[in-house]
């Protein structure tokens, strides 16, 4: 008989959902499930089937720094892995790779079952609220619990990898019943009152083949919150036989790969066979025939209700009318699997009519004679604003609801994968009856993204860049460990085993940097100084230190050379943002009441509803003056003690 009591209720089976299953089962021993409509699609790459690249590979350090599980499924089905960004700087180069989605979706799927979570096939009729606070979930008849099965995982490489989640459901209601729960976790993707376009043709779901979560939406307009709506896309996927694929520019993965998971064993990495990806273009002909043909084209005939679509990843009827100077634009195509047909058209995402995309896709070079084997499409979906969360995940309005993923108008895996990950374990949290986190600007990317979500008014989807965050140099990819498994430790996130290799490492590193101090090179000048020059190469390094050391490890330590400048001279102002973010706003405080604020500040804090001193001077139409106006109210009041979601430094102490 199916469960009816839970602590934590996770709605939605992507990466978000992965990540908040998973967190909310390590950081406390409590009842877990996850509800979605397919279970055997949990893990899906629903467009491109690739992981991290410039500041995403960044959040993916994060999230394996913190126990998730994106980083490890990622390195075991991996088919090209290439850093991104390796002409400039540590600080903002990228981890990416391609992955054989089949692969990744079943990896993730083997790490969850590993879990304490139990999946429930099914969907949600309404979210439970009293007085205010979440208290379960509405189901309806015939949802039933998925056991995982055993699949080899070493056969993966040969064969189609098989999905533990995609066996029978089992003890299905026969009737609709409400299932208890301490927290909900809502991570409802693309899904949320979805409808997908290719031209004229309209087909109501979040996925090609999937349904669509209709109820939510009203369900959440009923709780008070206010929802919009965003866009994305997807392009055509070609069949590789089709294509005249040696014709065509070679572009190779990393000779010798990096992982993303500390807790990947070197090994076996990687543990699939690499692939090539080709290169191609668009041309003037296609341009041409797009132009001819937006009128067909769903966002310019005006048959979508959204019309912010991603600006960094725009469709090529996007290009083609915003940069009408360019006769050609570059196209990847990357292969999707190691076990099928299938290659994703990196560049062309679109939403016009079969019969005109195959013309586009038979213009290029090297795909003259291209089949396709399935059309892109464009989907537009309901979110809510995210100005109505706090940075810990949870909306302000409604007690232990909480919301991740592309829900709060994100784009992209790894930053539904950090949100998902937050989520869960504030959930967890609260159940326990433990103060929730957050993680500061200065402390992760993750916690980048979700300042920059509560306190900016989304106007296209969200993606990460490394310009968005002030201090990139402490936020690298090679030390997302040092900064976070710590902290991670205290939540409960790291297991015995990763702390163990975190500890062993960090000794290791400790070594080098004393070894850097006193090794000397050119000049008589120890290693630590001659590092800070840029024309000091790795070999080098390597040589003078007499060999047998992991390059890895050496050139973080040189990194840490390199930067130690600079971070000195950012520590007072990340000392002033901290001290800030500390300071927190009681929900009960009315910005009206407050002699001496503007007009506009008053109107945005009570729009915004800032947490914190610092959130709020980070709002739009919020200057210095007003922070000061600010302050000096809040000094006024009576000391509500801690801040209810401290940051990750001030929470592990």
């Amino acid at each position: 008989m199916l469960q009816q009591t839970w602590d934590v209720i996770v709605i939605g089976g992507g990466h978000a959902g992965i990540e908040a299953a998973r967190a909310a089962s390590a950081a406390g021993d409590l009842r877990v499930c996850l509800i979605t409509m397919d279970p055997s699609k949990i893990g899906e790459m629903s467009c491109n089937p690739a992981i991290g690249g410039l500041a995403k590979g960044q959040m993916v350090r994060e999230i394996d720094a913190l126990g998730g599980i994106m980083p490890l499924a990622a390195d075991r089905s991996g088919i090209m892995f290439r850093m991104l960004n390796t002409s400039r700087g540590a600080a903002v180069r990228g981890p990416r790779c391609q992955n054989d989605k089949h692969a990744y979706a079943a990896h993730a799927q083997v790490l969850l079952a590993g879990c304490d979570v139990t999946v429930i096939a099914g969907t949600i009729d309404d979210i439970c609220v009293n007085k205010g606070r979440v208290v379960g979930v509405r189901l309806p008849a015939g949802a039933g619990v998925v056991q995982a099965r055993t699949v080899d995982v070493a056969s993966f490489a040969d064969t189609m990898p098989d999905r533990p989640f995609a066996g029978a459901v089992e003890d299905r209601l026969s009737e609709p019943c409400t299932l208890q729960g301490g927290a909900v976790v809502l991570t409802t993707g693309t899904f949320m009152r979805a409808l997908m376009h290719t031209g004229e043709q309209q087909v109501a779901g979040g996925r090609v083949g999937e349904g669509v979560a209709a109820g939510i939406a009203g369900c959440l307009l009923g709780l008070g919150l206010e929802l919009t709506r965003f866009k994305t896309g997807t392009p055509p996927r070609l069949s590789r036989a089709s294509l005249d694929w040696d014709s065509l520019p070679e572009q190779f993965g990393d000779e010798s790969p990096v992982r993303f998971s500390d807790r990947t064993a070197a090994a076996s990495f990687p543990m699939l066979p690499q692939v090539c990806c080709r290169v191609t273009n668009t041309t003037a002909e296609a341009h041409a025939l797009i132009r001819d043909n937006l009128h067909r084209a769903p966002m310019y005939a005006g048959a979508m209700t959204a019309v912010c679509g991603p600006r960094y990843c725009p469709s090529i009827e996007d290009k083609v009318v915003r940069f009408a100077d360019r006769d050609q634009h570059h196209v990847f195509l990357e292969p999707e699997s190691l076990h099928t047909d299938e290659v994703y058209c990196n560049g062309i995402s679109t939403s016009l009519p079969p019969e005109v995309q195959i013309e586009i896709v038979r213009s290029m070079p090297g795909c003259e004679r291209a089949q396709i084997i399935r059309p892109g499409y464009a989907v537009e979906y309901d979110l809510v604003q995210p100005c109505q969360l706090d940075a810990t995940t949870m909306v302000k309005s409604i007690e232990g609801l909480f919301l991740a993923g592309q829900i709060n108008g994100t784009s992209g895996y790894e930053e539904a994968a950090g949100q998902g990950l937050l989520a869960g374990l504030n959930a967890a949290r609260r159940v326990r009856g433990d103060a929730p986190v957050r993680l500061g600007r200065d402390e992760a990317y993750i916690g980048v993204m979700l300042d920059d979500l509560v306190t900016r008014m989304p106007e296209e989807p969200y993606r990460m860049f490394t310009s968005r965050a002030e201090h990139r140099m402490r936020l690298r990819a090679d030390n997302a460990d040092e900064r976070l498994t710590a902290i991670g430790r205290d939540w409960g996130l790291i297991d015995d085993e990763q702390w163990d290799q975190y500890r062993a490492q960090t000794e290791a590193i400790a070594a080098l940097h004393q070894r850097f101090q006193t090794t000397k090179g050119e000049g008589g000048r120890v290693l630590a100084q001659l590092c800070r020059r840029p024309e000091m190469q790795l070999a080098s390094v390597m040589a003078q230190l007499g060999g047998g050391d992991d390059p890895l490890l050496v050139e973080r330590v040189m990194n840490d050379c390199r930067y130690a400048g600079y971070l000195v001279r950012q520590q007072a102002e990340i000392k002033r943002q901290r001290e800030a973010d500390g300071v927190s706003i009681p929900a009960s405080l009315d910005p009206n009441a407050i002699s001496g604020l503007r007009s506009e500040a008053r109107d945005v804090l009570g729009r915004m509803r800032p947490a914190t001193l610092g959130q709020a001077s980070r709002l739009a139409g919020i200057n210095p003056a007003d922070v000061t106006v600010l302050r000096v109210a809040l000094d006024r009041m009576p000391k509500p003690g801690r801040p209810e979601g401290t940051s990750a430094s001030v929470e592990a102490g």
